[in-house]
């Protein structure tokens, strides 16, 4: 419709000089002829919309009080000739009107202003692909385009914007993203990100001028006296794997992800931190959620490693408004992005980076277990508004408190041992063996029986390097905020839920597992 009579190679065309070429003349004709005999209210409908053929070209009149200022001058009968490297193109005005006002229209309709009416029409020299190009011919021809992948993507976007076709760049703009992950190509929706802590992402700053908006195109480039729009290189990232990735999109779409094994969710874990989607992450990370009947309450258990500061709440109990001591209650934990309520945290201890004192019922950390509990323990006490305890001074020496290493006793909620409590209603494995804790006793210590109810085997001297402690190989504990008996300061205690431990060189070495 309204194209020209074809894409002439410079071999077969004359001069492009000469007159531009028009269409054979049709009688105008009525679109509708019995629009003259349909009824006064069906006029009344049509008035405000009407469309006609004239010289063989659809029109619509427009409605009363429409802004014509943006539609082109150029008649839609005349063909016009845009010439790109060795290859000649001629375009009807319909068809350059079809995406206005743009480079084309403002260049020919200067070019009417400057000319006779039967004087020649210059041709439209420009310097681009023509290939690239012959996609635009089928935009302004009414078809529909769509980029195929991600080279074609940008190089028609960047000649979008060079052109000036606003309705061509608001399709771009409204159309998936190819993008290319490994060795396969993917189609990537842009509000597919819209989920929360899934934005900013790699690809909205990575491709930022690709993932930009209309109103930001090329950000922080300077257009002015620009000759040519920048290089843009496709979306790519050749070093993350594609069936990784199709499966994060399945998650971020909506849809269950099934988890094969640890190491499965490990990549995945992996892929989403580094593309910087929070929120995907946060629905990855291992946890259970569950509603303890006999609490009354739900309950998230979840690693120490997992746990992100934004999501640590304080609970107190319920306690009369006369009462002036102060707070106590239960740490709760929301996973940020996902979660909208708050349950009651079980944080799960692994590594063997923890080992408990029977006699004192303190905790010794190691490693990176003491470091992050240390940043747990700030965090909470943050959230309570407790001074901290580290010496202003240590704080301000080169290096901080960070080269004394990390503590929980620079937080005022807990000495450098926190304290613990293992009750009766802890699940507890030891050396492999179930057994049952008993109340504890005057000294604080506890005790063990097994399963069946007899006392446990006192192990031989020999074969306990470290008697009166346990080596927790895994533990999930409760975190517990009141008061000190004898000072009355807050402090936290870790409240055993369930643990697996060695009392015994010989009984850690008993789980070692050979390599494979």
């Amino acid at each position: 419709m309204a194209a020209s009579s074809g894409r002439a190679h410079q071999a077969t065309t004359g001069n492009p000089d000469t007159a531009p070429q028009t269409f054979d003349k049709i009688p105008d004709v009525d679109s509708n002829p019995g629009l003259r005999e349909s009824s006064s209210s069906a006029q009344r409908n049509t008035s405000t919309d009407s469309i006609s053929v004239s010289h063989g070209l659809i029109r619509r009149h427009p409605a009363p009080g429409e802004d014509e200022s943006q539609k082109s001058k150029l008649p839609p009968e005349k063909v016009f000739s845009i010439q790109l490297g060795s290859e000649l193109f001629r375009l009807s005005g319909a068809s350059i009107a079809s995406d206005a006002p743009s480079y084309f229209s403002k260049f020919f309709e200067a070019q009417l202003e400057k000319t006779e009416p039967n004087d020649p029409i210059r041709t439209l020299y420009i310097d681009r692909d023509p290939e690239i190009f012959r996609e635009i011919c089928r935009h302004l021809q009414g078809y529909h385009v769509q980029p195929r992948d991600g080279t074609q993507f940008v190089r028609l976007y960047t000649d979008a914007q060079f052109y000036s076709l606003p309705r061509l760049i608001s399709q771009l703009f409204e159309t998936d993203v190819p993008c290319q992950i490994g060795d396969r190509n993917f189609q990537i929706s842009r509000d597919i990100f819209s989920g929360p802590g899934d934005s900013p992402n790699f690809f909205s700053l990575g491709f930022s001028i690709i993932f930009a908006t209309p109103s930001d195109v090329f950000p922080g480039l300077d257009k002015s006296g620009l000759l040519r729009p920048p290089s843009v290189v496709p979306p790519s990232i050749p070093s993350r794997s594609a069936d990784i990735f199709a499966q994060l999109l399945h998650l971020l779409r909506g849809y269950p992800l099934h988890i094969k094994n640890e190491a499965h969710r490990a990549e995945l874990l992996r892929d989403c931190r580094y593309l910087h989607l929070r929120g995907a992450e946060q629905k990855l990370i291992p946890h259970d959620i569950s509603f303890n009947p006999e609490r009354g309450r739900s309950e998230i258990v979840i690693r120490l490693e997992d746990i992100r500061q934004s999501g640590i709440q304080f609970v107190p109990d319920k306690v009369s408004p006369l009462d002036n001591a102060p707070p106590s209650g239960w740490v709760h934990y929301a996973r940020p992005f996902v979660d909208e309520n708050a349950y009651e945290l079980i944080v799960e201890i692994g590594g063997q980076g923890m080992m408990v004192d029977l006699e004192s019922m303190r905790a010794d950390l190691n490693g990176l277990t003491k470091a992050r509990v240390s940043s747990l323990v700030q965090v909470i006490a943050n959230k309570l508004n407790l001074p901290n305890k580290a010496p202003l001074g240590l704080m301000m020496m080169a290096g901080g408190a960070s080269k004394t290493g990390a503590s929980p006793g620079h937080s005022p909620l807990s000495e450098d041992r926190p304290k613990v409590k293992i009750g009766s209603d802890a699940a507890v494995t030891i050396d492999g063996e179930s057994e049952v804790i008993t109340t504890p006793g005057e000294s604080g210590s506890t005790t063990a029986t097994s399963n069946t109810g007899r006392p446990a085997k006192r192990k031989r001297e020999e074969e306990s390097s470290a008697s009166g402690q346990w080596m927790i190989h895994r533990g999930q504990w409760r975190l517990r905020i009141q008061p000190d008996a004898s000072t009355g300061h807050l402090e936290i205690i870790f409240t055993a839920v369930k643990l697996d431990v060695s009392t015994s060189q010989r009984a850690r070495n008993r789980k070692r597992a050979f390599l494979v």
